[in-house]
């Protein structure tokens, strides 16, 4: 049994109701894996793993769709075992999309532009993981979804396979972003991109201290007080025991 699967198993075996209507269903359509869907102002919202050839053509044309008006270049997803693909739906639309990377022998794509930083993390035995391919319609105002894409993640990454630090390449105008909503760190001085052609910093992010910020703020959206980060509109921590306890079960 993994790190995860032991951090899980002393939250508690009893599966907790959803306070927030995010209910995990398991259940397999075109899109993807319907994990949950959620209310935020009379607007509900799905969160699915797009694990089949129709879900990550779907969030490719999204990324397509977002990072052309960016002047990017973004290649097209392919089925890939150390890849965790997560959609959000309004209506059947998808609205956003983010991908998790898992280290392995294959490395991570950061690799390719900062493999010297990559690997100093790597001797200091941290286990790697990096966020890749967010996309969010802009007309779309939801914090709470944008937070619950990343708090999926969060939980596929701390839970489900035990990762201890998150690397993400993010260019110059999207880093104050990055920083403040999520708390990540410079690592690197900016470097060329050759994979989306643009520059780039590589930030960090300790998995430990997103755990603390949403114990601390995790349910509070709707009186986050003067926090300005994304935090506040995470699933509290109640929710997140029983979304992780049904993610390890359904795999």
């Amino acid at each position: 049994m993994n790190a995860g699967h032991d951090a899980v198993e002393a939250m508690g075996q009893e599966q907790t109701r959803l306070e927030s209507s995010y209910l995990v269903r398991g259940e397999e359509e075109d899109h993807g894996r319907l994990i949950g869907s959620f209310t935020d102002n009379d607007r509900t919202f799905g969160i699915r793993l797009a694990d089949t050839d129709q879900g990550r053509n779907s969030a490719s044309l999204l990324i397509s769709k977002m990072y052309a008006t960016r002047g990017y270049n973004v290649a097209r997803m392919e089925r890939d075992p150390n890849r965790i693909t997560l959609s959000a739906s309004d209506k059947g639309s998808l609205i956003g999309t983010v991908t998790l990377g898992l280290d392995s022998e294959r490395g991570i794509l950061a690799d390719e532009i900062f493999r010297d930083h990559v690997d100093a993390f790597r001797a200091r035995g941290a286990r790697l993981c990096e966020i890749t391919k967010l996309a969010f319609d802009p007309q779309v105002k939801s914090k709470a979804a944008l937070a619950a894409l990343f708090h999926t993640l969060f939980i596929y990454a701390r839970y489900i396979h035990g990762r201890t630090d998150v690397l993400i390449e993010v260019n110059p105008r999207h880093r104050r972003f990055y920083q403040t909503m999520l708390g990540f760190e410079d690592q690197a001085e900016l470097r060329h991109n050759t994979r989306v052609d643009a520059p780039a910093y590589l930030m960090w992010l300790s998995v430990e201290h997103m755990a603390q910020q949403i114990a601390l703020l995790g349910g509070s959206g709707s009186n986050p007080g003067t926090e300005r980060s994304l935090y506040p509109y995470f699933f509290s921590p109640r929710e997140e025991e029983g979304i992780a306890n049904r993610l390890i079960k359904i795999g």
